[in-house]
């Protein structure tokens, strides 16, 4: 276990110092993927409505793991329609919309 947590640990800050200091040197550090995303609003009478937003653009970083607060372009490059689960029944809710 402690074996597989410190590769894991090698591996991450090898990725992050890449990004970082750019290595290679003509590597892109950041992209951008359009994204889509639904709100899956669950109605009183036990249905369900959707509502969308228009494609926005979404910054990523070319690298494994998600760094300075960006998800990785490979990873939203398959999830370009995002869903977001609403009940307006639970109030908690409201406050989690991104």
């Amino acid at each position: 276990m402690a074996i597989a947590l410190a590769a894991f640990a090698v591996v991450y800050a090898g990725d992050y110092l890449s990004l970082r200091f750019r290595i290679p040197s003509h590597r892109e550090q950041y992209g951008s993927v359009e994204v889509q995303r639904l709100y899956e609003v669950a109605l009183k009478n036990r249905k369900t409505e959707y509502m969308s937003e228009d494609p926005k653009q979404q910054q990523c970083v070319y690298s494994l793991f998600p760094h300075f607060g960006y998800s990785p372009c490979w990873w939203l490059e398959g999830h370009r329609k995002q869903v977001v689960k609403l009940d307006p029944g639970n109030r908690s809710d409201f406050w989690k919309l991104p």
